[in-house]
């Protein structure tokens, strides 16, 4: 009984030291190449052309133009039904690093995750959330910023309902989701670690050639008794 109990724990220790040494590397990895390279720059340029281009659609205006400037992405608009002549003074300033600081952290809880994890697929999933969350904070951001400019100047009347839920929207994932995002995501991972993906061969095909497999194999005869 000690010495299964001892097993035990020497197992539990080198699971821990594993997962901490995997973690340390690949935060190290990460952090550096994402602070030495220009990755999140054009990691927020195409995040925001994406949430820029959806939020025009949903709000009614053109975007003038989206510029780069190191870790800050600027987006103009301009109210597209009024054109050019009435032009909307919404000058927006997204910095890569207000939502996409835990970017590293985040990256080494997932490798941390790594020989753990029966389906390498979650990875994927859990890539596309990570995405989808620095997405909202974009999105949520300039609809918050529209809204408001559109009410102030005039453009559009918005209701006491379309402002409280634009603000709800944004402080929810600025203050909520992007804050816990590595936690998120390790719950997302450890919660689904031991899915398996399933098998492409349908369960009737498995039948099938069971059941084929079954009347070809021969029938063992069963020997003479001697008189």
């Amino acid at each position: 009984m000690d010495n299964q109990v001892s097993s035990k724990l020497q197992l539990n220790k080198t699971i821990i030291i594993k997962t901490a040494i995997i973690f340390i590397v690949a935060y190290c990895i990460s952090l550096a190449i994402w602070l030495l390279l220009p990755v999140q720059n054009y990691y927020g340029l195409v995040i925001t052309k994406l949430a820029s281009n959806l939020i025009s659609i949903i709000k009614g205006v053109d975007i003038v133009e989206i510029i780069k400037n190191a870790d800050i992405v600027t987006v103009d608009f301009i109210a597209a039904k009024f054109g050019t002549s009435k032009v909307l003074s919404a000058t927006i300033d997204i910095p890569t690093g207000n939502y996409a600081f835990n970017f590293p952290l985040t990256l080494a809880i997932m490798a941390a995750f790594y020989p753990y994890i029966k389906s390498k697929w979650l990875y994927l999933e859990a890539l596309v959330l990570l995405i989808i969350i620095h997405f909202l904070f974009v999105f949520s951001l300039e609809g918050q910023k529209i809204t408001a400019v559109l009410n102030e100047q005039g453009f559009q009347e918005a209701g006491t309902a379309t402002i409280i839920f634009w603000e709800f929207l944004w402080g929810f994932v600025d203050n909520m989701v992007v804050r816990f995002e590595p936690f998120l995501i390790g719950a997302y991972l450890f919660l689904l670690r031991n899915r398996v993906r399933r098998s492409k061969v349908k369960p009737e095909k498995i039948k099938k050639t069971a059941h084929t497999a079954a009347r070809q194999t021969p029938k063992k005869k069963k020997p003479k008794r001697k008189r």
